[in-house]
């Protein structure tokens, strides 16, 4: 028997989410893949409930209500599923409350949050990949920190010295981690971020 008859057989030909029986076909349920599923990793979906997971920009939130009913399945990828939804329609009250009422053990949990967490940790590294800017005793800057210089620098182009011991505050990062941007004497100039010490 293939997929989409094992799930059609098991949905009763209905949408496992809406109940929907039009435009129903196989939804590999993510980390998985349309090459990898099986029946306890997919869902029997309609087009709709469909096209709102693959893109959550045309979410409508009121259509998940349905998930009121369908949350209490017991296939596993369909409260999993509902979990995502619930989760990422946190803000509106009554989807928190089914949210609270909605129970998965450790197992199903943990596979409900890994297409959140893999979503997470792929921005988490690349925010990791920036090389943070660093004051001269390796303190990480960030904009708007104050920080004072700790050598006299020549501002060139500006005709001043700044010297050592000036504060400069509401500092700005640059796309090089080596420098910031602040103000000395009214006149933004771009400082080296080795020179500064963190106020």
């Amino acid at each position: 028997m293939s997929l989409q008859e094992i799930l059609k057989q098991r949905s009763l030909s209905k949408c496992e989410l809406c109940s929907s029986t039009s435009s129903l076909s196989v939804y590999a349920v993510p980390p998985s893949t349309d090459q990898t599923a099986t029946a306890e990793h997919s869902l029997f979906l309609c087009s709709t409930c469909r096209e709102m997971l693959q893109n959550p920009e045309k979410q409508e939130a009121n259509h998940w209500r349905c998930l009121s009913e369908s949350m209490w399945s017991e296939v596993p990828a369909v409260t999993v599923v509902s979990w995502r939804i619930l989760k990422s329609l946190n803000s509106k009250a009554w989807a928190q409350d089914l949210l609270q009422q909605l129970y998965l053990d450790e197992e199903n949990l943990k596979w409900a949050m890994s297409a959140t967490l893999a979503s997470e940790s792929s921005s988490a590294s690349a925010s990791e990949e920036q090389t943070p800017t660093r004051d001269s005793n390796g303190n990480i800057l960030n904009d708007g920190d104050t920080v004072t210089l700790i050598k006299d620098l020549e501002v060139k182009g500006a005709g001043f010295t700044a010297k050592r011991g000036t504060i400069v505050r509401k500092i700005s990062l640059t796309d090089n981690p080596l420098h910031i941007e602040g103000k000395v004497n009214g006149v933004q100039i771009v400082l080296i971020a080795a020179y500064l010490k963190k106020a």
